[in-house]
């Protein structure tokens, strides 16, 4: 076994540990999506006010007028937020310090805003970073005692939009009205609910909310992927069309190379038509079923996997240079084992919890130990890559030296590629935090889709069946190339040839 093998394959293994603690973590996360459920959610304290986040996703306008009737006719092309049986709850001992007659003992306060609003809630247009308004500000006339600060746009006089339920008397429950806020401009959209009350601390948040795009629930940012998602279930398709028939027509000189192939281009397949009717049925119903989602996620992990392992079987001249792998076919295999927990950790986190961004601790946590075997995996793929070239030029193959070097040079473009889109990534999350630039979020992703199609279709090209199979694959006690060398040399240097022949050989064995 070649040592740089050895050492990435020892590197790789340190983080099976990690990777699986985290998948045991978070494949509990429920699927929720675009309605967004609350069951006894707690209010968080933040200066004098008490907030819920309740959601947040990027909406179009509507394309249609809003109708006075509710029929699914007049909800075609509507954007809108609906609040659906949201209550709230005090506690007891809260109800009963209040006034039996009193009309309001309690205001909570739901309030939608366009996140380039953010700076009108709170005190920051009045230089204080209180949020609720108290008896210094209400003097002055710039609030109102006991509710949330706020400062209306004077371009779009209706916006933020607060919706206010008060708590009667000594009841414990309050219940927010059934309301739907239609949206008439692009953008990302926030919902808080918030309490300035000291006396309602301890109080909870039931029901749920509906966001809706005018095509469909999808989220705003995601409304661009089942399109692209579409085209490349085509191109799968057609990819897989191509590689069959030539697959049949050279039937009697496939190689085993080409059964993994094979295998990767079905997974692909699969995995684009999965994920497509996955956020086909999630823009019709505004939920994305666990069963459907988790099969995506997993055709994904599975591809990912197959194609990182194939690239690497590939580089250490497996069916060409050497007829197996030897020894080190275990810590192949335990490398693919790891990746594909860490990388179905990572996909569970990203699509099974709520559509609602994750928190940039938690991503970096989770995306660090996939960062990590990555890194093992290009390391060890142009190691052997490396290894294999050397083998080919000791050997004078010059048909199967030039298909390798092809095959490095397009490995190279494509690690660049990925180093400069990871650059860009970074830049983007870390000068968007706020998702600002939601309708063309859909890029990064999509960018790696088509990365790693791109590949697929070099190997393809480069290892496609054919009459004269042994241009690539490998053959007992070949030394020389196919197309012939010159014997002029003497029978010193040929002995030399397939002495180092024989090394080779034995050394494959061993391993």
């Amino acid at each position: 076994m070649e040592r740089g093998e050895f050492r990435g394959a020892k590197a790789c293994g340190k983080g099976f540990r990690i990777s699986l603690l985290l998948f045991l973590c978070m494949i509990t996360t429920q699927v929720k999506g675009s309605i967004h459920e609350y069951r006894n959610e707690a209010f968080t304290t933040k200066s004098n006010a008490f907030f819920f986040h309740g959601g947040s996703e990027g909406l179009y306008a509507s394309k249609a007028s809003r109708h006075p009737d509710s029929s699914a006719s007049s909800q075609s092309g509507k954007s809108f937020i609906r609040f659906e049986g949201v209550t709230f709850r005090r506690t007891k001992e809260s109800a009963s310090r209040q006034e039996d007659m009193q009309p309001s003992t309690g205001v909570v306060e739901a309030i939608i805003l366009d996140v380039k609003d953010r700076e009108r809630i709170g005190g920051a247009f009045l230089n204080t970073s209180a949020i609720c308004c108290n008896h210094t500000l209400a003097e002055t006339g710039s609030c109102k005692l006991g509710e949330v600060i706020f400062q209306k746009n004077v371009d779009n006089p209706n916006w933020p939009r607060v919706i206010k339920t008060d708590f009667a008397g000594t009841y414990e429950e309050a219940k927010l009205e059934a309301d739907e806020i239609e949206i008439n401009s692009n953008g990302m959209y926030y919902l808080y609910f918030m309490f300035c009350n000291p006396e309602l601390k301890g109080t909870v948040i039931n029901g749920r909310t509906v966001w809706k795009n005018p095509n469909g629930y999808l989220p705003g940012k995601m409304t661009p992927l089942m399109t692209f998602l579409g085209i490349m279930s085509l191109a799968y398709l057609v990819l897989g069309l191509a590689w069959f028939l030539r697959f049949v027509q050279f039937w009697k000189d496939i190689i085993h190379l080409h059964y993994h192939i094979t295998a990767v281009i079905a997974l692909g397949m699969c995995e684009m038509a999965v994920w497509y009717f996955e956020y086909a049925n999630f823009n019709s119903t505004g939920l994305r079923p666990m069963g459907i989602t988790l099969w995506a996620v997993t055709f994904t992990t599975v591809k990912k996997t197959l194609s990182r392992l194939l690239l690497l079987v590939v580089s250490m001249g497996f069916g060409v240079v050497r007829p197996t792998l030897g020894g080190i076919t275990s810590k192949v295999l335990l490398l693919g084992l790891v990746y594909f927990i860490a990388s179905e950790a990572l996909e569970l986190i990203e699509h099974l919890g709520n559509i609602n961004d994750f928190s940039k601790k938690t991503k970096v946590f989770v995306v660090l130990p996939v960062v990590f075997l990555d890194s093992c995996f290009i390391l060890w793929i142009f190691s052997s890559l490396s290894k294999t070239l050397e083998k080919l030029q000791m050997r004078r193959n010059m048909a199967k030296l030039e298909l390798y070097r092809k095959f490095t040079n397009a490995l190279a473009v494509s690690v660049l590629l990925s180093i400069a889109w990871i650059g860009f990534e970074l830049y983007f999350n870390a000068t968007d935090p706020l998702s600002e630039l939601w309708q063309v979020a859909w890029i990064i992703p999509a960018f790696w889709t088509l990365l790693a199609y791109s590949l697929l279709v070099v190997i393809c090209v480069l290892w496609a069946p054919s009459r004269n199979p042994t241009r690539y694959a490998y053959s007992e006690g070949e030394d020389f190339d196919e197309e012939g060398i010159s014997l002029t040399t003497g029978d010193i240097a040929n002995k030399l040839e397939r002495n180092a022949l024989v090394e080779d050989l034995e050394e494959d064995k061993r391993e």
